[in-house]
């Protein structure tokens, strides 16, 4: 797995949280996979968090460019960035 800054390696842990980030978005920014996140993830997060994340994102249509609406155009809520 490619070496990240902790910077780095928070976004991508941030944006596999966030239920309208598709991994799609994720292999884009950083060049991991829907399969190099999960291993990520599991690395970086406690066995229970893990757990926890992956039973959210299982099956979730918006985490998949190809299972998600087509009307969603966007990868996270206008009001989740705040300025």
């Amino acid at each position: 797995m490619t070496d990240f800054t902790d910077e780095q390696r928070s976004r991508i842990i941030e944006m596999a949280w966030e239920d309208r980030t598709p991994f799609e978005a994720i292999e884009r920014l950083f060049g991991l996979n829907e399969s190099a996140v999960i291993k990520l993830m599991r690395a970086e997060l406690k066995a229970s968090s893990f757990r926890l994340w992956r039973a959210r994102v299982s099956g979730r249509k918006t985490k998949h460019l190809k299972l998600r609406n087509p009307d969603i155009d966007r990868a996270y809520c206008p009001t989740q960035y705040k300025r």
